[in-house]
């Protein structure tokens, strides 16, 4: 291997970066593979892709930087909240502080194929994320790169350009069987970036209105966008989760709830605990994981009524006329408190819509 050369590559783990990655490795180039992470693409395939071309991972976070974009999205939004373009140009703005950072010389590459996404990968995207990167001479996408400008790697012969491909479109088959000449398993289909999924979407904007008076411009924080995809969404007050008219406030920022729906859910919101959250838990009986994220201001009196309720309502409390929930304050004092049983079709009106 060429380990002169640093050929650092934006790895998501699906097959077109597999393939990226594994036909460097053809010309003697050994590829650092670099996942982007964040609450909305975690880094799960990244790490199962990494392990079968046997090459290490190198993860980073790029939500702060991400957040901003989604705020104030240079090159506007796609269909639901999600800016592509300045995203990928960030992610390779800071493949090349690695690569600076290696003090080696080298290039950048990621699997992104010429119009295998209509929006995203068109010529005229793929042209903008190279210049917004600042890397553009760097940057080569070994399967499109036959019909793509010249890249500073291929003039420089640190690749062989007839030994790269020029894949384009949206059919798979050449991705397919150059899989199985490699011996490459397939990764399955991964959901790809929530922020293009429109239900998760909505909720995500319904958090950026729920900002604290005097937080910072960094909310909200990672660990309750990762909430948003674990459960039932639930306020004492039930406010609206649809944009504001034009010219009008958004609603008041409130206390809210999140309801587990299975043990996954309940599981992945224990992990994301952190001093001053609030837990309800049904006693005795199985039941959900239900959580009162701490927001900077003491929890209320209706958000703890509204906490416990669900808890027995979503739970298997059989038919007991009353339950027991047992109350957390992470970090503080635990309580528990017996309460009538109920369903949760009672507690609906306290759900928020995303329609």
């Amino acid at each position: 291997m060429n380990k002169t050369i640093r050929a650092f590559g934006i790895f998501s783990g699906g097959l077109d970066s597999l393939l990226s990655a594994r036909i460097l490795m053809d010309q003697g180039i050994e590829p650092t593979l670099v996942a982007f992470t964040s609450p909305f693409f975690p880094p799960d395939q990244a790490r199962a892709g990494a392990a079968q071309l046997g090459l290490p991972l190198t993860e980073v976070d790029m939500y702060p930087e991400l957040l901003a974009l989604i705020k104030n999205p240079p090159h506007g939004l796609g269909r639901n909240l999600n800016p592509c373009i300045d995203c990928h140009a960030l992610m390779f703005q800071k493949a090349g502080q690695l690569l600076d950072e290696s003090g080696q010389p080298g290039f950048l590459f990621s699997g992104e194929v010429q119009g295998q996404r209509p929006m995203s990968q068109n010529p005229n995207a793929l042209k903008t994320v190279a210049k917004q990167s600042g890397r553009r001479e760097l940057i080569l996408r070994p399967l499109s790169a036959k019909i793509m400008s010249l890249t500073e790697a291929e003039e420089k012969g640190w690749v062989d350009r007839e030994k790269l491909l020029n894949l384009s479109g949206r059919g798979r088959r050449p991705q397919m069987d150059l899989a199985a000449h490699y011996g490459l398993k397939v990764p399955p289909p991964a959901g790809g970036c929530l922020l293009t999924d429109v239900g998760y979407a909505k909720r995500f904007k319904w958090l950026l209105r729920q900002a604290p008076a005097g937080s910072p411009s960094g909310w909200p924080p990672a660990r309750l966008a990762e909430m948003l995809k674990r459960g039932r969404l639930f306020t004492p007050n039930a406010p609206a989760a649809t944009p504001q008219p034009q010219g009008q406030a958004s609603p008041e920022p409130v206390q809210w709830l999140i309801v587990g729906r299975n043990q996954a859910d309940n599981q992945a919101l224990t992990a994301l605990l952190r001093d001053g959250d609030t837990i309800f838990h049904l006693e005795g009986a199985p039941g959900p994981t239900v959580v009162a994220p701490n927001l900077g201001s003491p929890i209320e009196t209706a958000t703890l009524n509204l906490g416990r309720d669900l808890a027995v309502a979503y739970g298997d409390h059989a038919s007991a006329p009353e339950a027991r929930v047992r109350i957390d304050a992470i970090g503080g004092p635990s309580t528990e408190h017996k309460t009538t049983a109920s369903k949760p079709a009672d507690w609906e009106k306290f759900m928020v819509k995303f329609d």
